[in-house]
């Protein structure tokens, strides 16, 4: 294919061209104006700064990342609706170095001639190499284009530095819930869409279909196409879709598990307490619910973390490590490859020694000090970093490394009260000999603080 034929290829003008008839429902669907799409309140309700620039039409280049069917090409195509300008659509996945040059010759030429503006559009442009990256810079330092990139990998790891520097970085949010059943609703009433099929659904079936579709937009509304065409008419011509229907034309089954109600609550109680009770079985096939029934995975990696301190503690230090790094991979990588990171910290923290010493001690010193009991600190360990400081009677404090273990029996505060008492479980054991020890050398001290 020629660079001819494959920029006529990928071009369109999205002001004027309509999708046919037979293109997929959501290709058919996409907004035609700002009000249109789906979510993304956070960038483009009214005020906000992306929203702002389209209607002005002072946009520079732009980098959109996001996950699959959350409206990154969409968007694109409205902002080259609503500026005006020419739109040419090309991906890092087919494009080569020939077909660019030829994209941004022809941008330029049109722009001397006329003085028209072009939306470049490149679709998964993290695909594109260093090389193939650079040929855009020039072209978008002097305003010959405006390049949008889409791209569902963070553009600061996987798209040069030059490039993304040169671009407002803008990240779209997997659609809610609620958006989704929104669109699917529009989509059976809307002539572009299913309007004139004489189409109903039940609620349940197209809250169930949004949330096994995750916040993609596409795959909602071709599962709604696909379960449209599949399902026989009833005697009066009508089409009436029921949850069953749904279930079958996605080939997934409901799960009981009210996001807000008693299933949510439920669920996660019962994998919290199956971690904490050490059943790696059980917290498995709790997570496996909560994960096909659509739960926000980012939701499970917190709840981990607070578990992680709040059931395992010092009896296993890497346990927070690994949770705090689990939460970073769900939310770097996302479905359904997160699904292998949740199972992992699962069935550490659930085979992990477990503690709740760390929070009894933090809680017992916590209601210590909203009671009232509020300790003065030591003179030799107030700030010593002023000239005056010794006057005022700072001074004493004896530097621990100084000394042979590296500990030196000094008041760190005036009480006796004992906070942390480690277990005898995993790591917690050798901090427990190491506290004894310290004792024993303030006992033979003769201050012993029990």
């Amino acid at each position: 294919m020629g660079v001819a034929e494959q920029a006529t290829l990928f071009a369109s003008d999205p002001a004027s061209s309509g999708a046919s008839r037979r293109s997929p429902l959501a290709a058919r669907m996409r907004p035609r104006a700002i009000d249109e799409i789906a979510g993304q309140d956070h960038i483009l309700a009214p005020g906000k700064l992306l929203r702002r620039a389209i209607e002005a039409d002072r946009l520079g280049s732009l980098i959109l990342y996001g996950g699959p069917g959350c409206g990154k090409t969409s968007l694109a195509e409205v902002i080259a609706t609503v500026t005006r300008r020419r739109f040419e659509r090309t991906s890092g996945v087919l494009a080569n170095v020939q077909t660019l040059r030829g994209l941004l010759a022809a941008a330029v030429q049109r722009k001397a001639l006329d003085g028209s503006e072009t939306i470049l559009f490149i679709d998964e442009i993290h695909h594109f190499n260093k090389s193939q990256q650079d040929i855009l810079l020039p072209f978008v330092e002097d305003g010959s284009i405006t390049l949008i990139g889409a791209t569902t990998h963070n553009p600061f790891f996987f798209i040069n530095s030059p490039l993304t520097s040169r671009s407002q970085i803008f990240e779209l949010q997997p659609l809610s819930e609620e958006a989704v059943v929104s669109l699917l609703r529009r989509a059976l009433t809307d002539p572009r869409g299913l309007g004139e099929e004489q189409i109903g659904a039940d609620e349940p079936a197209l809250v169930h279909l949004a949330r096994v579709c995750e916040g993609d937009a596409r795959r909602a509304l071709n599962a709604l196409e696909i379960a449209a065409l599949t399902t026989q008419r009833l005697p009066d011509g009508r089409i009436h879709l029921t949850q069953a229907i749904i279930e079958e034309s996605i080939q997934k089954k409901a799960v009981v598990y009210d996001h807000d109600e008693d299933g949510h609550y439920d669920t996660i109680s019962a994998f919290i307490k199956s971690v904490r009770g050490s059943d790696p079985h059980a917290a498995v096939y709790w997570l496996a619910k909560m994960i096909h029934a659509g739960e926000d995975p980012r939701f499970i990696a917190r709840r981990l973390i607070i578990l992680a301190s709040e059931d395992i503690g010092n009896a296993d230090p890497r346990a927070l490590t690994l949770a705090v790094a689990g939460l970073q991979a769900v939310e770097f990588i996302g479905l359904p490859e997160a699904r292998i990171t949740l199972g992992q910290v699962t069935t550490y923290l659930a085979t992990a020694p477990k503690s709740n010493s760390a929070i009894v001690a933090i809680d017992k010193a916590l209601d210590d000090v909203k009671s009232g009991r509020v300790l003065e600190v030591p003179r030799p360990l107030r700030d010593a970093h002023y000239p005056s400081a010794e006057r005022l009677g700072h001074k004493g404090y004896q530097y621990a490394h100084d000394f042979p273990g590296h500990f030196v029996d000094q008041e760190y505060a005036p009480t006796t009260t004992r906070y942390y008492e480690p277990s005898d479980q995993g790591y917690e054991a050798t901090i427990a000999a190491r506290m004894a020890h310290w004792a024993g050398f303030r006992r033979k001290a003769g201050e012993d603080p029990a």
